[in-house]
């Protein structure tokens, strides 16, 4: 035999699925309604409070109602995307916003405000839920961090666009300016609804519903060869309980009992690696809000003005600046999700943002005590706001997306994400609708120490109990959870035992 040395050369990295990579991108660009909603609401708030007349108290409400309404729609999307798929959920999450969006852009009061910041928020939650669970079963797993994580680039999307629509309109008549920036986020979500019909459907969702010709079809377009097609569906057939031999485009599966038992799996009576998921899946998404990120984003017009800038235009473009870097700073983490992984961005992170929310309530807490203008104060709380927003994109916010999507098997998936989804709306909502009362009780600097320990608290957490996910299959995660506080020693048996079929492998070969 004649070997040259190209024979001894690295096999090359696969390029990106382009196909997976529009599907993703589509499917997260529903996650702009949410960030559009809380990026808007910033200064729309500002507008909506003269013109209506509304008092703190419903500022307040106004502000934060939105991630309570949005459990609503995490739950019935868990279901619905089970029912009728993961597509068409996505829909109707752009369905449903696109009602909310109209209703809260007529109100003429307070009441019908709040109805369309229900509809709004029911079709957030469906956004939330389903566009994290769709692009980690369609991606492959040698992008799957770089496309998990595009709901958190698409949220700060939104939340800049909030931003820019906030400057544009401001200049308008007081009872037409705020309804114009509430109501034109209907163009974008009619527009998406439509879009994302031309999808495919999850290949997970496919074969959970027996019809394995279509799961084949759409893993030979997403993967990044028909050899790891094949594979991911012998993985997912193995997880449904399908034989391996069975090769019939459509199979009957009992449908009864994933749908009756799988909240007993998850919370009732879950196995120790279902345990050990959901605790990892709730914690992360109760954390990244508890270190006070949306309050960040919508008070920043209120933290400028304590900070000392008084200009309502200096004001919106601070916003802006800040949007725009949070946006930055995500792109960079998405390069970085599946080159650096994700628990070492995430605790490096989460240890920028304690240092940074520090910084800032102590110049917060300098600026609400000093007499007069201290120009260093200002200057300190403005650069370790811009930090902390840096930090948080960098690592905290992306992964929080990515790793609670692709944790859970297969049949607890939908649902254990909106378990996180819960956990991550029900603190963003206590989180905004305090912040006001709380900064009054204990200052605003002092608001900010008390999210700096949260975060802290995180870094802990993430540090003893989460471990690392890049690479592996979805259909693996359920070998690495399950020890808590002993993960290492797992990750370490997972290895060896790679390592050793690896070799048996090899010298088959060779003898053959």
């Amino acid at each position: 035999m004649n070997l040259s040395i190209l024979d001894f050369d690295p096999p090359k990295k696969p390029k990106r699925n382009k196909y997976a990579l529009a599907c993703c991108f589509l499917a997260c660009m529903t996650s702009i309604l949410l960030g559009y909603d809380i990026g808007v609401m910033s200064g729309a708030i500002i507008y909506i409070q003269r013109d209506l007349k509304i008092n703190d108290g419903e500022k307040a409400v106004v502000m934060g109602i939105l991630s309570l309404y949005c459990l609503i729609g995490a739950a019935i999307a868990a279901r619905t995307s089970d029912w009728v798929g993961r597509r068409y959920t996505i829909v109707i999450a752009g369905a449903v916003f696109f009602a909310g969006a109209l209703l809260m852009g007529l109100a003429t009061n307070f009441a019908f405000l709040m109805v369309g910041r229900f509809v709004a928020g029911i079709g957030v939650g469906y956004a939330l839920m389903i566009a994290p669970v769709y692009t980690a079963e369609v991606a492959p797993a040698s992008c799957r961090g770089f496309l998990t994580s595009f709901p958190e680039v698409f949220i700060n999307i939104g939340i800049l666009l909030g931003y820019v629509s906030n400057y544009a309109f401001s200049k308008l008549p007081l009872n037409l300016g705020w309804r114009l920036m509430l109501g034109i986020a209907a163009v974008p979500s009619a527009l998406l609804a439509v879009s994302i019909i031309f999808m495919p459907e999850s290949p997970r969702w496919l074969v959970l519903q027996g019809r394995l010709g279509e799961a084949k079809k759409v893993l030979d377009k997403t993967s990044d060869s028909l050899e790891e097609s094949k594979l991911r569906l012998s993985e997912i057939k193995s997880a449904v309980g399908i034989p391996e031999h069975c090769t019939d485009d459509v199979v009957s599966l009992p449908k009864e009992h994933h749908q009756n038992s799988v909240w007993t799996d998850l919370i009732l009576r879950p196995t120790p690696s279902v345990g050990h998921a959901l605790l990892c899946g709730v914690g992360i998404h109760f954390f990244q809000q508890a270190s006070g990120i949306d309050t960040v984003v919508l008070y920043s017009p209120t933290i400028f003005e304590k900070a000392g800038i008084k200009n309502d235009n200096e004001i919106l473009l601070a916003t802006i600046a800040v949007g725009s870097i949070k946006l930055m700073c995500v792109f960079v983490a998405t390069f970085l999700l599946d080159k650096i992984g994700r628990r070492k961005l995430l605790l490096s992170s989460v240890a920028g943002s304690v240092v940074s929310l520090v910084s800032l309530a102590f110049g917060l807490t300098i600026v609400g005590k000093a007499d007069h203008k201290v120009e260093w104060a200002v200057a300190l709380c403005v650069l370790s706001l811009v930090s902390y927003v840096m930090w948080f994109a960098i690592g905290m916010g992306p992964i929080t997306w990515v790793y609670s999507s692709e944790i859970f098997p297969l049949r607890l998936r939908a649902q254990g994400c909106s378990m996180g989804i819960a956990s991550n709306r029900v603190t963003s909502a206590v989180i905004a609708m305090t912040f006001i009362s709380l900064s009054d009780a204990i200052s605003i600097g002092g608001a900010f120490f008390l999210y700096a320990a949260f975060a802290a608290v995180g870094w802990v957490f993430f540090y003893t109990l989460y471990p690392e996910t890049q690479g592996r299959t979805l259909e693996e995660m359920e070998g690495i959870f399950g020890t808590f506080f002993k993960w290492r020693s797992t990750m370490r048996a997972l290895e060896e035992k790679k390592k050793r079929e690896g070799l048996i492998g090899n010298s088959t070969y060779v003898g053959s």
